[in-house]
């Protein structure tokens, strides 16, 4: 069975995330604005709130009324890299 396509919010999440991950944006940096991701991305402006609410499900970022959106965390480490093992 094939799997099934991701949306493409999620993708865009899933890219944004790792950029954290790598440090690209590192704690306390600030998201580009809605309409800059829409050019750097590519996608919708609707795909890019998605994508900022799905950041903000995973504990990534926080948004700031009026502010923007900034980079609160850092991903998940897997299970298995737990350093009390």
């Amino acid at each position: 069975m094939s799997e099934l396509p991701r949306y493409e919010y999620v993708k865009l999440a899933d890219a944004i995330a790792s950029d954290i991950a790598s440090g690209k944006l590192p704690q306390g940096a600030a998201l580009p604005g809605e309409r800059a991701m829409t050019d750097l991305y590519g996608v919708s402006i609707g795909t890019v709130r998605r994508a900022v609410v799905e950041l903000r499900k995973r504990g990534l970022v926080a948004t700031l009324p009026a502010k923007g959106t900034y980079v609160i965390g850092m991903p998940d480490q897997p299970a298995d890299s737990d350093p009390q093992a």
